[in-house]
């Protein structure tokens, strides 16, 4: 099992610049005429997390030798879209829980977490521009198109039992790895290192975000669900075509595939279907090939590192990779 104290290792080395991230973080967030902004997004960045895609812009700028400021800029650029995406995506995906607590959406409402995100959005792009490099704006602004593209693809593929492993993996890029990927890729480009170490860093960052969301996926159904403040078998309950369930799709003969067309297609769902499909998803062999799946996109991610300069942060982001998947150890 990796050792789990990795990342707080990576928050200790990086704890100046990260309190100055989120002090920046406050001070934009700020708003002299709708109090409701700050009001919103403290109740989401105040529910915890582990800032882990803004420790990203940081701990690639700091092992690449960046000395100036601009990657604070960045970082808070980094979680102000993530944040903006997570008040999005519980709008559409209806969502009541957030972080364990309830969503914004619930204690406002709908109109105020869209709104809310929106404003999000523009500040990350006045955050981009005020570092005054075009590359590094192109990064994040086709990092934003791509996640948005991926909720929409993500919305299209809904339900529907034929969805492949390749669209899978094309909406796990846009609403997860995407970010990741701009997040490690952009701490290069502002410590002004070479393109080859720069595309090493956004391999690793898609890599990583990858194996992130196919181990929350293979939670979902694992029995540790808890873990992400879910209940098991909640993509089960909201008709999602994660992985695990591609997989047994895939596998399923008559019977199964009858099941899998009544539940997630036509949305009829009934008491011990949940428990049925994980049934499936064990006989099958379809939730053990996600857990090693996500472990080989983890390996992918480590292996990515290795043209960056020797450097202790290198190291820690390596061991991150153990880190991101352990949870499906």
């Amino acid at each position: 099992m990796a050792d789990r104290g990795v990342f707080a290792e990576i928050q200790h080395e990086l704890a100046e610049d990260m309190a100055k991230v989120n002090t920046l973080i406050a001070a934009r967030m700020a708003s002299e005429h709708a109090p409701r902004i700050p009001q919103v997004t403290q109740h989401l960045v105040g529910a915890g997390g582990k800032r882990l895609r803004p420790l990203l812009t940081l701990a690639t700028a700091r092992m690449c030798g960046y000395g100036g400021d601009d990657h604070i800029k960045l970082a808070a650029t980094v979680e102000f879209i993530h944040t903006a995406t997570l008040l999005h995506d519980d709008v559409v995906d209806e969502s009541a829980q957030r972080r364990g607590r309830p969503s914004a959406n619930l204690l406002w409402d709908n109109q105020t977490s869209v709104l809310v995100g929106d404003y999000l959005f523009s500040r990350s792009f006045q955050l981009m521009v005020e570092c005054g490099s075009l590359q590094i704006l192109d990064i994040l602004a086709n990092a934003s198109a791509t996640i948005a593209e991926g909720e929409v693809l993500q919305l299209t593929a809904a339900q529907d039992i034929s969805t492949t492993e390749a669209t899978y993996l094309q909406v796990v890029r846009g609403k997860t790895a995407a970010l990741m990927a701009a997040a490690c890729e952009v701490g290069g480009v502002v410590a002004g290192r070479p393109e080859a170490e720069c595309t090493a860093l956004r391999a690793y960052g898609d890599a990583l975000g990858i194996a992130f969301q196919m181990t929350d996926d293979y939670l979902d159904y694992s029995g540790a669900a808890a873990s992400l403040g879910k209940n098991t078998g909640d993509d089960f309950r909201e008709r999602k075509l994660t992985l695990p369930v591609i997989r047994a799709i895939a596998a399923a003969d008559d019977t199964a595939r009858a099941f899998w067309s009544r539940t997630i297609a036509d949305g009829k769902q009934r008491e011990g279907d949940v428990e049925q499909a994980m049934d499936y998803l064990a006989s099958t062999g379809a939730l053990a090939d996600t857990r090693r799946a996500a472990l080989d996109w983890a390996a992918k991610a480590r292996a990515a590192l290795a043209p960056l300069p020797a450097h202790r942060l290198r190291d820690l982001l390596a061991d991150l990779t153990d880190f991101v998947v352990a949870r499906a150890v």
